[in-house]
C-alpha cells in the first residue's frame, strides 16, 4: 500500500513521450531476448547474471541523475523493442513512472528494489519519497536483486534458466566478499574522523551498513537545490567535527561542496576534498567502475583513504573481479 503511494506521488500527467508508445513488436525470433534496465547499478546485475542468453541496455549512462531524468524519443524506441524493462522503483525513476505504468501493461516491467528488498529494511525519507531508493550503496542489500533479476530473465530464455541461477549465486557470493571488505575497510579510520560529507544524501546505506555518519547538503533528492542556510549548516559541522575531508558526487554539480571548502577556509580552517564518489550512477563503461562491484570499491578506496583509514585487503572471493581489470590490490 505504501509503495503504492510512493508511486502514485511520483507520476507525472501524461507526457508527450508517453504519448506516442505504439507497442511495436519487441525482438525478433532469432534475436536474443532485449532487456532494458533504467540504470548502470542494474544493468550490470542483469549483464552479469544473463550472460550471453539476453542483450542488456541501459538507459542512464555515467554522470546521470535518475532523480531528473527523462525519457527521449530514442529511449521510446528502446523500451518499445524491449521484451522486458528492469527499473529500480522506490520512486528513484519518478519522472518515467507514467511511462513505466503504460510499459507495464504490454510487457513485464519490473522495480527490482521493491521485489528483493522489503520496506522493513529501507530507510525512511522525506521530500516526498517516503523510502531512501539508494539501496545499491548496501552490498548486502543489493545482492537480494540477483536472484529477482535471474527469475525474470530465466522466463525470456528459458533454455538458460540453470546457468542465471548458477551466475546470480556465484554473484552474490562476491557481493557476500565485497560487503565484508567494505565493513573491513570503513573500520579502519579513526573513529573521531569517520563522517562521510557529500554532496547529497545518497549514502545513508552505506552509512548504515558499514558504521559512518553519513551528511548530506541536499537531500535524498537533488530536484531542489541547496540553500545558503543548507551549505552555512555544513560548514559549521565541519569546522565543529574537524571533518578532514569532503566528497563530490559524479551526477551532481559540485558547486556546493567547494563552497563549503571555500567557506572553512574563511573561518580559518581546512577540508580537502576527498574525490569524486559514485552515487547515482556507474562510472564510464569499460572501466572497473563502471560495474557494480568497481563502484563501491572505488568509493570505499576513497572515502577510506581521504577520511585517514587504509582498504583492507581484497578477499579471495575478488580475486577474478580485480584481475579481469587489473586492479591492484593487496590480497588476504
Amino acid at each position: 500500500m505504501r509503495a503504492a503511494k510512493i508511486a502514485a506521488r511520483a507520476a507525472m500527467k501524461v507526457t508527450a513521450v508517453a504519448a506516442v508508445l505504439l507497442w511495436p513488436p519487441a525482438a525478433e525470433a532469432d534475436e536474443a531476448p532485449r532487456v532494458v534496465a533504467t540504470t548502470g547499478m542494474i544493468a550490470d546485475v542483469a549483464r552479469t547474471v544473463g550472460g550471453d542468453c539476453v542483450r542488456v541496455d541501459q538507459l542512464m549512462g555515467p554522470g546521470i541523475d535518475p532523480h531528473l531524468y527523462k525519457a527521449s524519443a530514442g529511449d521510446v524506441h528502446a523500451l518499445q523493442r524491449a521484451d522486458a524493462i528492469l527499473y529500480s522503483g522506490y520512486a528513484l525513476e519518478g519522472q518515467l513512472a507514467e511511462v513505466l505504468a503504460r510499459l507495464a501493461e504490454r510487457k513485464p516491467t519490473v522495480a527490482v528494489a521493491p521485489s528483493a528488498i522489503g520496506e522493513d529494511e529501507v530507510i525512511s525519507a522525506g521530500n516526498g519519497y517516503g523510502i531512501d531508493p539508494h539501496l545499491w550503496m548496501d552490498a548486502s542489500l543489493w545482492r537480494r536483486t540477483a536472484p529477482v533479476i535471474a527469475m525474470v530473465l530465466a522466463e525470456l530464455a528459458p533454455d538458460c534458466a540453470d546457468a542465471m541461477r548458477a551466475r546470480a549465486k556465484a554473484y552474490g557470493e562476491q557481493l557476500d566478499a565485497l560487503h565484508g571488505w567494505i565493513a573491513r575497510s570503513v573500520a579502519t579510520i579513526p573513529e573521531r574522523q569517520r563522517i562521510l560529507v557529500t554532496a547529497h544524501d545518497a549514502f545513508g546505506y552505506y552509512g548504515r551498513a558499514y558504521g559512518i555518519e553519513v551528511v548530506g547538503i541536499q537531500g535524498i533528492s537533488t530536484e531542489s537545490e541547496a540553500g545558503v542556510a543548507d551549505i552555512r549548516a555544513m560548514v559549521d559541522l565541519v569546522v565543529e567535527r574537524g571533518v578532514p575531508a569532503v566528497f563530490v558526487e559524479s551526477t551532481i554539480n559540485p558547486r556546493t561542496i567547494r563552497a563549503v571548502v571555500e567557506a572553512v577556509a574563511g573561518r580559518g580552517r581546512e577540508v580537502a576534498i576527498g574525490g569524486e564518489l559514485h552515487s547515482d550512477a556507474l562510472g564510464e563503461s569499460g572501466t572497473a567502475g563502471g560495474t557494480y562491484i568497481g563502484m563501491l570499491f572505488e568509493n570505499t578506496v576513497a572515502i577510506v583513504g581521504a577520511l585517514g583509514g587504509r582498504p583492507a585487503p581484497l578477499p579471495d572471493a575478488l580475486h577474478p573481479w580485480a584481475g579481469a581489470w587489473n586492479v591492484q590490490m593487496a590480497a588476504d
